[in-house]
């Protein structure tokens, strides 16, 4: 009988459809884990095509590939070297499973299928995977080990049956995407369920970005008595060992190094920076571009870009107009300096006045509105993608989740981009992450340290200037009250009712709600960016262009 047993964490970093890539990971990580005398290796979910693959997993083709990856594998572990549990799309006759395979002695050993299919938020399985059946535990060193796929560990159903058919160590592989306290959730749930079946867990998370998700990684080891034996850090690819002994009728894991995972400000933005980093390394875009407006929204985008890339791949350009102000270009300028980026300057006054004069036979004597204050926004997104195509770098966009909620954003204009950093972040949390950026720096940022974003920029009153001496409260609410009414309508769900008992007026709170709901068809024309909430636009919250419900309340 079998007393002892190590088993090797790998936390990766896989790219959806680069199967040799993957690969390559794959046996990186095994050969790290054979040199440290590892018995087993287990990988996060669907490490061999990347996670979350989409509708990618449903050509035929794709399969054939991921299955001889998996077989190819496999022959890997004739050697004499440790066992691996990979998760990868597995077809049989009746359809496509979400699984996982026991590889050793240079074949499949026994594989398992994703019983609990989630099937919400950003999450719709159902439409490409079948279902599994209640899993029993695989026979490995005549350890009984109880594994699951990701989601089979939110609810009890599997883990009550691998225990009752005699499981003995409870590993769950996953994709878990980041979000704001769910590093405190994933634990609570875990806790759970070693507590409901006595057994302990071994919780192996993805790493990286993948479009609009961030998984961070944060793996860990909880032993029947619910203490935690290891954490592996968040937002970082690693590899660790767990030491495991044969205590009495159970097994325990020795204590090893518990990295807690960071909280807060740091959390959201550390998932900013791996977000856009992996998604401009992974598309292969030598850098990004950035309009430097001297404003708080487009000055956080840089730093975040500078800490996920580098200054040298950093380009930003500040585009004035006539109501551009010298403070707007002096913050502009001293954020370029201190962040160590090049600079540019393209006016946007002759735009302006081309326009002016092209239209002004069809607009008549029709009085200015926001119309040309659109034109200015426009001609700079014409700019910014005339500087995208012709250096190869992508555009980020910098509008913020409390613009995006009501609509202050100009389609083809400040929308103009590929990836939006902000997308998921209000514009309260805009200022308190600068004020954290301000006064932190990583060693794993490639940023400098310092005040990175002047003070005036985060003090000053927010303003587009499109017009003279315009600030965002001439269109908004404050911020704090903006915000707390959004949250209350995106995360919450909540009627008007309920928001007015929170102290707000039930106008505002009802011109909130509709500003929200007929912005949404410029949602749907925005470009993707990091998944920082419970309840993000896109993917994550799906509601009708076409929406008449608030006119009856």
């Amino acid at each position: 009988m079998t007393d002892n047993l190590k088993i090797f964490l790998a936390q990766r970093n896989p790219t959806v459809g680069d199967i040799t890539g993957n690969v390559a990971l794959i046996r990186d990580s095994r050969a790290a884990a054979a040199a440290a005398g590892a018995d087993l290796v287990v990988f996060p979910e669907l490490i061999v095509c990347g996670y979350p693959p989409e509708d990618l997993v449903l050509k035929p083709f794709f399969q054939d590939r991921v299955e001889a990856a998996v077989y190819e594998l496999a022959k890997d572990t004739a050697d004499g070297g440790p066992a691996m549990l990979v998760s990868a799309p597995w077809r049989y006759e009746d359809g496509l499973y979400s699984a996982v395979m026991l590889l050793d002695d240079g074949e499949i050993a026994a594989t398992r299928l994703k019983y609990d299919l989630p099937n919400y938020s950003v999450f719709d399985e159902k439409r490409v995977f079948k279902s599994g059946p209640l899993p029993g535990p695989m026979s490995f060193r005549d350890v009984r080990l109880g594994v699951m796929i990701c989601e089979d560990m939110w609810q009890p159903d599997v883990a009550e049956c691998l225990e009752e058919s005699g499981a003995e160590i409870l590993i769950v592989v996953n994709g878990s995407p980041f979000e704001s306290d769910k590093a405190d959730l994933r634990m609570q749930l875990a806790t759970r369920r070693v507590t409901e079946s006595g057994l302990p867990l071994v919780y192996v998370n993805q790493v990286g970005g993948q479009d609009e998700l961030v998984f961070d990684g944060a793996s860990f080891v909880l032993n029947a008595d619910r203490a935690v034996a290891g954490w592996m850090p968040a937002f970082r690819e690693a590899g660790q060992m767990t030491e495991w002994a044969r205590e009495g009728d159970g097994w325990v894991c020795a204590r090893g190094e518990r990295i807690l995972p960071p909280e807060d400000e740091e959390a959201m933005y550390r998932a900013m920076v791996l977000g856009l980093s992996d998604y401009v390394r992974k598309n292969g875009f030598p850098g990004v571009i950035i309009g430097l407006s001297g404003g708080i929204d487009s000055a956080l985008t840089a730093a975040v870009a500078v800490d996920a890339l580098g200054p040298d791949k950093v380009y930003c350009v500040m585009m004035p107009s006539p109501y551009t102000s010298a403070e707007s270009l002096e913050d502009a300028a001293g954020c370029a300096a201190a962040l160590g980026v090049k600079l540019d300057e393209v006016g946007i006054a002759p735009a302006m006045k081309a326009f002016d004069e092209m239209l002004k036979p069809v607009f008549g004597d029709r009085a200015p509105d926001t119309t040309e204050e659109n034109i200015q926004a426009r001609s700079r997104g014409i700019i910014l993608m005339a500087l995208s195509n012709k250096l190869g770098h992508m555009l980020l966009t910098t509008g913020n989740k409390s613009e995006m909620s009501v609509g202050y954003a100009t389609l083809y204009g400040d929308m103009a981009g590929g990836y939006s950093v902000l997308k998921d972040v209000y514009k309260t949390d805009v200022f308190a992450l600068s004020r954290w950026r301000n006064a932190n720096r990583p060693g794993d940022f490639a940023g400098p340290g310092g005040e990175v974003i002047p003070d005036r920029i985060i003090t000053k009153p927010p303003s587009a200037e499109l017009r003279p001496d315009q600030t965002d409260q001439d269109s908004l609410p404050p911020y704090d009250v903006l915000d707390d009414i959004l949250r209350c309508l995106i995360e919450g769900e909540m009627g008007v009712d309920e928001i007015t008992a929170r102290g707000h007026k039930p106008e505002l709170v009802q011109r909130v709600w509709r500003m929200l709901d007929i912005a949404e068809y410029k949602r749907r024309q925005a470009p993707p960016g990091v998944k920082i909430s419970s309840r993000a636009f896109g993917r994550d919250r799906r509601y009708p262009i076409t929406n008449s419900f608030t006119k009856i309340l």
